[in-house]
């Protein structure tokens, strides 16, 4: 890890910061981007999800071989923000510390800004855990190409490690530079950190441990993807790192939410009978079509949380059926010859034995669509004429087992929160 040039909002006014920054680009829904580039001309969202429609010059267009013109037009709007003093480059390089604090929890999630070097083949430095989707690899990295900066960070979490911990401690004992509160009362708090002497400790120590990529997969594999297409850097001298916030595992780290599946098209009925063939069905409380969505959020929520719950939930957005006891013939979907860690994963036996064996989809993306909350996934299955899968979240100990056990877990398996916002730092690629 090293520090970098940070690129910022001229203005640290912390409403101004709420207005201009957004979650991360994969959290972001049609809705929610019209509304965020709505709150200000220069919301960070206009960089991270751009549309040629906002373009006050024309659209540019796409040369044989070259930048897609979505890409171009987000690339201009940053230089053109820089140009007239919306965003600031910083002086000297920086490390900064970040710390999140949701509402109502005592423990804060703290870590690391940094540029952290991409690793060689055969690392086992930086582990993913995730499988990847070439078509959103590619816009990442089509639109880190255009713009040469890290427009948002990935995350990573690492081995607990004392002296790490001691020297957060230290640096964050001032005034913290940036602040602001979210719409969901996250309080962001991130402190410019140049000193060399805490900087070389802090590298120091960070050498020592091993970390798990805990959010931005897309993004890591297209930073490692541009590294590729830039022959020696050239011109980029910042292309073999990439931005990432570094928070422990364990006490002041990151929890695990969990991710939910929509399957459009699907009637409740017929999934039921086609999952009953290996699967015990029980109607959980309120049955019933008229139940409303509502309600049905709250059953799901008191589900979630039972300690001593098994098996997965499936809504129409109006009634609840729980799914569990798996016949040995569906537990045979999964593969074999795959780690036990991963083979006992709920979300793998989504996949393998109900998702793709009982109900005959393929995991594309306009067969399963992703849902980041209970309230998302069962308005979507009634938008959509669908069903929702609802999932408990893996263990952050079950994550980094299957990472070091080589293996790879269904796109978007985890949903590691507090999120970082997306627009408070950016780390532009070149010196």
């Amino acid at each position: 890890m090293r520090p970098f040039r940070a690129l910022t909002y001229s203005s640290p006014d912390p409403a101004h910061l709420a207005r201009v920054t957004s979650p991360a680009y994969d959290l972001v829904t049609a809705d929610g981007r019209d509304r965020l580039a709505s709150s200000d001309p220069h919301n960070i969202v206009r960089l991270i999800l751009p549309q040629l429609d906002e373009a006050t010059a024309p659209a540019p267009a796409p040369g044989a071989g070259g930048p897609p013109a979505w890409a171009v037009h987000a690339a201009r709007t940053l230089r053109a923000w820089e140009d007239d003093g919306v965003l600031v480059r910083d002086d000297v390089p920086a490390l900064w510390v970040y710390e999140l604090q949701p509402p109502g929890e005592e423990a804060a999630t703290v870590g690391w800004l940094a540029a952290v070097g991409i690793p060689g083949p055969g690392s086992s430095a930086v582990l993913p855990h995730e499988d990847t989707f070439p078509v959103a690899v590619e816009g990442r990295r089509a639109l880190l190409a255009a713009t040469r900066t890290d427009l948002e960070p990935i995350v990573l979490a690492h081995d607990a490690d004392e002296e790490v911990t001691e020297l957060t401690a230290r640096a964050m004992l001032g005034a913290p530079t940036l602040e602001l509160r979210d719409d969901d009362g996250v309080r962001h708090r991130l402190w410019r950190v140049s000193d060399p002497g805490l900087i070389a400790e802090l590298s120091a120590a960070m050498g020592r441990v091993g970390a798990v990529i805990a959010d931005g997969h897309h993004r890591f594999a297209a930073a490692r993807a541009h590294q590729r297409t830039e022959p020696g850097c050239s011109g980029c001298s910042g292309c073999d790192a990439v931005l990432a916030l570094l928070t422990p595992m364990g006490p002041g780290g990151l929890r695990v939410a969990g991710i939910h599946r929509v399957l459009p098209d699907l009637a409740l009925d017929d999934a039921v009978a086609a999952a009953g063939a290996d699967l015990r069905v029980t109607d959980v409380p309120p049955p019933g079509p008229s139940a409303d969505p509502t309600v049905v959020a709250a059953a799901v929520a008191g589900w979630l949380a039972r300690p001593d719950g098994a098996g997965f939930l499936v809504s129409d957005g109006r009634r609840l059926v729980q799914l569990d006891r798996p016949s040995p013939s569906l537990v045979s979907r999964v593969p074999s010859e795959a780690p036990d860690v991963w083979r006992r994963l709920d979300v793998v036996l989504a996949h393998a034995g109900l998702i793709e064996g009982l109900w005959g989809r393929s995991d594309r993306p306009e067969d399963v669509l992703i849902a980041h909350t209970v309230e998302e996934a069962l308005r979507a299955a009634v938008d959509r004429s669908g069903v929702a899968l609802l999932l408990r979240p893996p263990s952050p100990a079950d994550v980094a087992a299957v990472a070091r056990a080589g293996a790879r877990m269904p796109r978007k398996s985890t949903l590691f929160v507090p999120k970082p916002r997306t627009g408070l730092v950016l780390r532009p690629l070149s010196d």
